[in-house]
């Protein structure tokens, strides 16, 4: 089995995800955070974990479901007309005026870095129609996701709504989602944004909050958030070689200090363990004469040093009806079945088995001519 443990190249996997392995402390370490989860990107699974499902406000955390709808909804290059009430938004803002047009994507950048709830209020409108509009497609996309334990009742966190709420585990598998669009991706990233401004003759400039990025190396993006009631809350993203985390507190009072603790403990106690190699799969016995099998990409899963010896994988294949194989379809080819991969007796992950046929040689006219002489040479020499 192969650890990663230097930096290589990014490996996308495409997986069917089963469950969460129990989550093991990443060191003996604590938390000022109320709640708070460590989870790896790739795989899903949760490194360390403090009350994951306990239901808490989240204040301006909860712009990254604002973030990605704006940019799910392909209209990021349109020209946005700011309302009277979302200038009117309280708390944080980029100073919105009422009338200006601004692309969505400057407001998504304003509403990422600067944290604006008038931005936040704008993308709602045009994006929904309205703030409640909006909510119910963040709660639609909430369902999608898998975010049981959360309810949005406005785009930007502020405490004006009581059914408002999230759990730190919840708001891991959003950011977990957001981050396999490579726009948000880029966004999160961004210590520095420029966007016109309408009445002055200087652009407007906005300097992310996530202090993070300046301050821990790894760090790759996030988001900041606080009112009164939620106090601190903040997820971030941090990268070393092939391991990508993501780290939520939420009621933190030293949140900086808690994600760098977090990230350093998950780096140091985890690898990224390859449980499959990219390619041919060889099985003891081959289960098809006329072809072979062979998964897309190598499978990886984050794995402590006692873990290593504790993984095993279950082949479960199809029949083939009429030669051909039926039901999932991955880059064109139907799935032949799929690797359950085990992880100390627990199913962890599973990805889906390919089917090659075996390729037909090609004789092309000069052999048939080749092989109907032979024959003709071979008739004469027996008479």
């Amino acid at each position: 089995m192969k650890i990663f443990r230097r930096p290589a190249t990014t490996i996308l996997i495409i997986f069917l995800m089963f469950g969460v392995v129990p989550a093991r402390p990443a060191a003996a370490f604590s938390v000022s955070g109320q709640a708070a989860v460590l989870m790896e990107q790739k795989t899903g699974r949760v490194l360390f974990e403090k009350s994951p499902h306990t239901k808490m406000r989240i204040a301006s955390i909860t712009k990254i479901m604002t973030a990605i709808l704006a940019i799910e909804s392909g209209k990021m290059d349109r020209y946005v007309k700011v309302s009277e009430r979302a200038v009117r938004t309280e708390g944080s803002s980029i100073y919105l005026k009422p009338g200006e047009r601004i692309t969505l994507k400057d407001l998504v950048y304003g509403l990422m870095l600067r944290s604006g709830n008038d931005a936040a209020a704008a993308i709602a409108e045009f994006v929904g129609g309205s703030e409640e509009g909006f909510a119910f497609l963040m709660n639609q996309k909430a369902s999608e996701i898998g975010m049981y334990n959360t309810v949005f009742s406005n785009p930007h966190g502020l405490d004006n709504k009581e059914n408002h709420f999230s759990t730190a585990y919840d708001m891991a598998l959003l950011t977990r989602y957001a981050m396999n669009n490579e726009v948000f991706r880029k966004i999160s990233g961004t210590k520095i944004h420029r966007a016109p401004n309408p009445e002055e003759v200087w652009d407007r400039e906005w300097r992310n909050k996530n202090r993070l990025l300046s301050m821990y190396p790894f760090c790759t993006g996030g988001k900041t958030g606080y009112t009164k009631r939620a106090k601190r809350t903040l997820v971030t993203t941090a990268k070393k070689g092939d391991m990508e985390l993501i780290a939520v507190t939420l009621n933190a009072p030293s949140d900086w200090k808690d994600h760098i603790g977090m990230f350093e403990s998950g780096f140091g106690t985890f690898d990224m363990a390859e449980i499959i190699p990219k390619g041919t799969i060889k099985l003891d016995r081959e289960p098809y004469r006329n072809g072979s099998l062979y998964i897309t990409n190598p499978v990886l899963f984050p794995a402590t040093e006692s873990e290593i010896g504790k993984f095993s994988v279950d082949y479960k294949l199809k029949n083939p009806k009429g030669g051909k194989f039926s039901g999932e379809v991955v880059n064109g080819r139907a799935a032949a079945g799929k690797a359950v991969i085990y992880l100390d007796g627990r199913a962890v992950k599973s990805v889906p088995i390919l089917f090659k046929p075996h390729e037909k040689k090609k004789t092309g006219y000069l052999g048939s001519f080749k092989r109907l002489i032979s024959k003709a040479i071979g008739l004469k020499s027996n008479g």
